[in-house]
C-alpha cells in the first residue's frame, strides 16, 4: 500500500505515522540517524525522486510495448519485439534483469524475485546478498520482500553508504554534487531537475 514504507519509518523516529513527507519527518530523519544538513538533504532528495515522494518502495514493470522500448532499447529493438511483455511486469522482470546482478537466467524467476525494492530500488540478488548480509538477515536473500517496507528506508541508507555517497554528500548542496549523486543513484540523470529540486528544499528545510 502507498506511503506505508514511509509509515513504518516514522513510528521508528516518533513521529505522526501519517505517511506525509515534509518538514517534520525529514528533520526527524536526520536527528535520529545523525545526518549532517548536506547528507540529509542529498540523500532524501534522491529518495523523494526515486520513490515518487516516498509512495512507492516496489518497481512498477507495468510498462506498455513502447515504453519497454524506450528502456532497454537494446533488449527490444522494435515495438514487436517488446509487445509479450506489455502489462506483463513478471514476465518483463524476469526477462531484462535475467543473468546480471547475480541473477539466474529467465528461467529461474530470480528478475521478478530480486526487482528494485526499497526507497532506492535495490536491484538484483547480489545487492540483496550484500545488504542481508549487511544488516545480519540472511533471511532477506530468500525472501526479500521486508526490504519493500519494512526495510525500505534502511535499504536505501546502505545503499548510500557502500557507494560512498554521504562521504561525497559533504562537497555541498550544488548542482554539480546533484549530478555526480544522481549518475551514481540512477545510472544516468533520469529526473535531475525533480532531484536537483528537492535536494535544495530539503536543504533549506534543514538549515532553517
Amino acid at each position: 500500500m502507498k506511503g506505508e514504507a514511509l509509515k513504518s519509518l516514522q513510528s521508528k523516529i516518533g513521529v505522526t505515522a501519517d505517511g506525509a513527507f515534509g518538514y517534520n519527518t525529514a528533520r526527524a530523519i536526520v536527528d535520529f540517524y545523525g545526518y549532517t544538513p548536506e547528507q540529509g538533504a542529498h540523500f532524501l532528495g534522491q529518495c523523494y525522486h526515486e520513490s515518487a515522494g516516498f509512495t512507492v518502495s516496489i518497481e512498477n514493470l507495468n510498462y506498455s510495448a513502447e515504453a519497454i522500448r524506450r528502456t532497454w532499447r537494446t533488449r527490444f529493438e522494435t515495438i514487436a519485439d517488446a509487445e509479450p511483455y506489455e502489462r506483463n511486469p513478471e514476465k518483463l522482470a524476469n526477462n531484462v534483469y535475467a543473468d546480471r546482478m547475480g541473477n539466474g537466467p529467465e528461467a529461474s524467476g530470480d528478475g521478478w524475485k530480486y526487482r528494485g525494492r526499497g526507497f532506492v530500488q535495490l536491484t538484483g540478488k547480489n545487492n540483496v546478498t550484500a545488504f542481508a548480509h549487511a544488516i545480519s538477515r540472511l533471511d532477506l536473500i530468500e525472501n526479500p520482500e521486508p526490504i519493500e517496507v519494512e526495510l525500505a528506508f534502511d535499504a536505501a541508507v546502505w545503499y548510500f553508504g557502500e557507494n560512498d555517497l554521504f562521504k561525497l554528500a559533504r562537497n555541498g548542496v550544488d548542482d554539480e554534487t546533484i549530478r555526480t549523486i544522481t549518475k551514481r543513484v540512477n545510472g544516468g540523470h533520469h529526473g535531475l531537475d525533480e532531484r536537483t529540486r528537492w535536494t535544495k528544499k530539503i536543504y533549506g528545510w534543514l538549515t532553517s
